[in-house]
């Protein structure tokens, strides 16, 4: 009995111990399933505006209106994908009913081959709704929308086309294969087609696409170019620059934040240590940068505003603004990833950062109050700049990627 007794003395100090650890470990600021309720009500009230979910919620305009798509632009994805992270938290049916009112309708996505973009369509939308319900019909989607996307990927380029032909935004190049460093976000789509399916060739098409990315994509700080433009019949680099940064030499923050996700993810389905180690690189730029606000939230762009990076056609019309605007949407993005990151590295540096982004995010000066921002998570995103487009506002990717970096540290810390 003694001995009975003093194993479950030990018992209770482990639990206790394990428990105070856990505890001690978590330095967030505020209740997580207080964020979640608040993004519940932005969503109900979202979701009542469109009854029959024929247009997608993606930023508010100028004068408060909210701004939706059609289906095939690139963000419809995320708001169904919002929704599943926020059903997830909770486990409300009527919510699980709302995100598949909301996920349905882009079924017919699953065969478009005219853009990248069908990953971030497909994947957070129905990624998710596969995920929670583990419905078989949803994995034959995201089967044929791999396909879709794989059709895209060349043997002389060896990468993942993002656009058609196009012209920069300054009319000084033209860009017959395009490749912007936002496509590796898609490669998950692929990696995840590979396993469910066993059709290898989809995620030797993403190894591939991001071998090729991690040879052209990078300065030697490890900083990305968001565009690289390649000769469609040799292969060769022909530009590397921007379309959505600052200049053509500058660091564009969500391209960066893209590159630190993207190469994470692809370790996780690969293990192939390159990949690792050029995530690290590449966060390391991000942690190590002397342009980051102390709140841990980007200028939309590492280098807008100062020496040696000059915005190019774009600030004859539209001169650069003199206090550059933060982007939450690469920090939410970052965020994420950084979470991850510590999960494969137990680096305390991915962490403490990602925490520090997390309080930032949930605190007033970014985390809306139900009934306002058009009923949008977060505030101070950044679309394009250059472009004049979505400048200081909500957009749906900072929702979900903060929702999902929600979910990710809320698991982490119940470990």
């Amino acid at each position: 009995m003694l001995i009975l007794q003093r194993r479950f003395l030990i018992l209770i100090f482990i639990s206790i111990t394990f428990t105070a650890f856990s505890k001690q470990k978590s330095n967030i600021t505020f209740n997580i399933d207080t964020v979640f309720s608040i993004a519940q009500m932005h969503y109900r009230a979202q979701n009542e505006l469109y009854p029959l979910a024929d247009r997608y919620p993606r930023t508010i305009s100028k004068n408060g209106n909210i701004v939706t798509t059609k289906l095939n632009d690139w963000t419809e994805g995320f708001f169904p994908g919002s929704l599943w992270y926020i059903y997830e938290n909770n486990k409300q049916k009527e919510l699980e009913k709302i995100a598949l009112k909301w996920t349905v309708p882009m079924e017919k996505i699953q065969y478009i081959t005219s853009h990248h973009d069908v990953g971030f369509l497909m994947y957070c939308s129905y990624g998710n709704a596969y995920r929670l319900t583990q419905n078989p019909q949803y994995k034959d989607i995201l089967f044929q929308s791999a396909k879709s996307l794989a059709t895209r990927f060349d043997t002389i380029t060896k990468c993942i086309k993002s656009w058609d032909y196009r012209e920069s935004w300054d009319g000084k190049h033209k860009w017959y294969y395009p490749v912007i460093i936002d496509n590796m976000m898609n490669l998950e789509l692929l990696y995840f087609a590979a396993e469910v399916t066993g059709e290898k060739r989809l995620a030797e098409i993403a190894t591939k696409h991001a071998l090729t990315t991690a040879k052209n994509h990078f300065r030697k700080d490890f900083s990305s170019y968001h565009v690289v433009n390649y000769h469609p019949k040799t292969g060769e680099v022909l530009f590397r620059g921007t379309c959505q940064g600052f200049a053509d030499n500058s660091t564009w923050a969500r391209g960066q934040a893209w590159a630190i996700y993207g190469f994470t993810m692809t370790y996780r389905f690969t293990k192939r240590k390159e990949f690792l180690t050029l995530a690290k690189n590449l966060s390391n730029y991000w942690l190590k940068n002397s342009n980051m606000p102390a709140d841990g939230i980007p200028y939309w762009d590492f280098n807008a505003g100062t020496k040696n990076y000059t915005p190019a056609e774009w600030a004859i019309k539209r001169p650069a603004p003199a206090i550059q605007p933060r982007d939450a949407s690469a920090a939410a993005v970052t965020c994420s990833a950084f979470l991850e990151l510590y999960e494969i590295t137990k680096s305390k540096k991915y962490l403490h950062e990602a925490e520090k982004m997390l309080n930032s995010l949930a605190s007033d000066a970014y985390l809306a109050k139900p009934g306002t921002n058009g009923n949008f998570l977060l505030k101070h995103s950044v679309g394009s700049l250059p472009h004049g487009a979505e400048i200081d506002v909500p957009l749906i990717y900072a929702d979900y990627y903060f929702l999902e970096a929600l979910h990710r540290y809320k698991n982490l810390i119940r470990r």
